[in-house]
C-alpha cells in the first residue's frame, strides 16, 4: 500500500479489510451504552461545568474533519471522515479557568488518557459520533469518541463519558504502562523514554 505522507514507522491498511478494535487489558468486551441514560460530564477547572445528555450533545454545532488515523502498532487508515463536535466548541461552552492546562478523559470501559489543552484546541480535533457518513459503531468507540489526528490512537479515547479540566497532567491507562504521554505520530514517539 501507499506510504507517502505517513508518519515514520506507519503503513497504510484498508479499513474495510481490517480495522483493529482489539483493546487488550481493558475489558473483554465493548461496553454497552444506553443513549437514553448516556451523559457527558465536563467539569474540573472550568467556569461552567456541564452534564450533557445525548440529545444535548447532538444539538451542539457539528463539523466534518478528514484526517488519517494512526495506531501505535504501526498501521494507519487514510482519509477518515469524522463528523462531530470540535473540541474547541466544548471549550467555549465550559470556559476553562486560566490555570486549566490539561484534560483527563474517562470512558465507559474504564479507560483513561490525558492531553494538553493546547493539543485539543487544534482545528482537526473532534468528539466524533459519525465516521464516513455512518453513526459510529460501538467497536470503533460509539456512540462518541475523541479524535486527535496528530497523536497515536490511544490518545483518541473511545466511549468518552467524563472530561475533566485540570491544573496538572495525570497519566492514563497506556501511559502508566510505558507508552509515551506525548504520543506525537510525526516524532515516532511511541514509548516513554
Amino acid at each position: 500500500m501507499k506510504t507517502d505522507n505517513l508518519p515514520p514507522g506507519q503503513r497504510e491498511i484498508d479499513a474495510l479489510l481490517k480495522w483493529n478494535v482489539d483493546h487488550p487489558g481493558i475489558i473483554p468486551e465493548n461496553p454497552e451504552v444506553d443513549l437514553g441514560k448516556w451523559v457527558l460530564t465536563v467539569d474540573g477547572e472550568v467556569e461552567n461545568p456541564v452534564k450533557l445528555s445525548w440529545q444535548d450533545f447532538l444539538s451542539l454545532p457539528a463539523t466534518e474533519s478528514v484526517s488519517d488515523f494512526h495506531c501505535v502498532e504501526g498501521w494507519s487508515v487514510r482519509n477518515c471522515r469524522w463528523y462531530g463536535v470540535k473540541f474547541r466548541t466544548l471549550v467555549d461552552l465550559v470556559k476553562p479557568k486560566k490555570n486549566s492546562k490539561c484534560i483527563f478523559f474517562e470512558c465507559a470501559d474504564g479507560y483513561t488518557t490525558s492531553l494538553d489543552l493546547s493539543d485539543l484546541l487544534r482545528e482537526n480535533v473532534v468528539l466524533a459520533y459519525k465516521l464516513n457518513g455512518e453513526w459510529l459503531e460501538t467497536p470503533l468507540g460509539g456512540p462518541m469518541r475523541l479524535v486527535v489526528p496528530d497523536k497515536y490512537a490511544y490518545k483518541s479515547a473511545m466511549w468518552v463519558e467524563h472530561i475533566t479540566f485540570s491544573k496538572r497532567r495525570e497519566l492514563g491507562y497506556w501511559e502508566k504502562r510505558g507508552y509515551s504521554d506525548m504520543a506525537d505520530v510525526w516524532k515516532n514517539d511511541r514509548y516513554r523514554r
